[in-house]
């Protein structure tokens, strides 16, 4: 076994603090990557205070990973020693069921393994995140990061990015397209970024005018703030699609009526509680409520190649490891703008 520096939380109400854990060694299908970054997720921070309960500790998380290859297994072949490879939130699946075998890995049949907070496909051995000096992985979770993206700046690629990028390519995001983003965060940051590539009218909903500058910095058209009343009105049959990222409480019903006829409207946050939506929103229009989890192998490693081919990389702050607790605050504040980010040399070199 490998012992490895690494920060976790003990429980649900202890701050993350230093931990040694261990990998196992790479088999012949593996690699080992000496991590470089880590992005620090809002999921992260759910997890570690195990608000979405089903917690296991202690627990390592981060699943926004970029590092080095350091070590291959034998059969091993799309990745190489000192290539610099990712990985995302899954970190195997059983491969052989019908989703799997259409690239929807995320969605297996028998269920995936998580990054971090789950176990492996034996459903006993625990996995943890990135929030640590090393990984083992099998090859066909390790993502090949592209020559010329920013290795931090890519690290929150591995969730914001795909989680974004997924539902634009699912539902043919495409020049001249109107498109809405509702939310300028760690992923409302990344959407409008990727929406306006693909040549979109994107306008970013908001409840703050204070993001407006930083929402057409970043790429956006128009700028819309949700908490007047007549936004609604003035915007009501515009988009042909909404990426909606929030995940406070919020009435999609009103959202639903700014889409044109045959428009598509697809969660990607998360709320607390179930918001009603009224049959008529959707039946007049033939309108869709959709929506969409990260990626399938194959298409996160499209994403990155996109990213690499449009310049595009998560807008970040870069913090030592010994942060990561005081992050979670100003996290919970919205004081970061977008992603926080580890940079793994702060934890020291990998143990003996």
């Amino acid at each position: 076994m490998l012992k490895t520096s690494a920060y976790a939380a003990a429980h649900a109400s202890a701050p993350l603090a230093p931990y040694t854990i261990e990998r196992r060694e790479p088999g012949p299908h593996d690699v080992l990557i000496d991590i470089l970054y880590c992005g620090v997720c809002h999921s992260d921070l759910h997890q570690a205070r195990d608000e979405w309960g089903g917690a296991i500790f202690p627990m390592v998380p981060g699943h926004e990973i970029v590092g080095r290859v350091s070590r291959v297994g034998a059969k091993v072949t799309k990745l190489a020693v000192g290539d610099l490879a990712g990985v995302g939130c899954i970190v195997d699946s059983c491969r052989e069921c019908e989703v799997c075998r259409r690239d929807l890995e995320q969605f297996c049949e028998k269920g995936s393994a998580q990054t971090y907070n789950g176990t492996e496909m034996d459903r006993k051995t625990p996995t943890y995140g990135g929030y640590s000096t090393r990984i083992v992985v099998p090859e066909h979770f390790a993502l090949k990061i592209p020559a010329g993206l920013d290795p931090a700046g890519a690290a929150p690629l591995l969730c914001a990015g795909i989680t974004t990028y997924s539902p634009l390519r699912q539902y043919g995001c495409k020049k001249g397209d109107r498109v809405a983003v509702v939310g300028l965060g760690g992923l409302g940051h990344m959407a409008v970024k990727l929406a306006a590539s693909m040549g979109a009218e994107v306008t970013l909903l908001s409840t703050s005018p204070s993001k407006e500058a930083d929402a057409r910095r970043l790429g956006a058209h128009a700028f819309a703030v949700t908490r007047d009343e007549a936004t609604f009105t003035r915007l009501a049959g515009r988009f042909d699609l909404i990426i909606d990222t929030v995940s406070a409480p919020h009435d999609y019903n009103k959202y639903l009526g700014t889409l044109r006829v045959g428009g598509t409207m697809v969660l990607v946050g998360v709320p607390p509680e179930p918001t009603p939506v009224g049959a008529m929103g959707l039946i007049w229009g033939n309108k869709r409520l959709a929506g969409s989890g990260i990626g399938g192998m194959a298409e996160t490693q499209e994403m990155l190649d996109y990213c690499a081919a449009h310049g595009i990389v998560s807008d970040i702050e870069i913090i030592p490891i010994q942060q990561v607790n005081h992050a979670y605050e100003r996290l919970l504040a919205g004081d970061v703008r977008y992603r926080f980010v580890i940079d793994i040399a702060s934890l020291g070199q990998p143990a003996a």
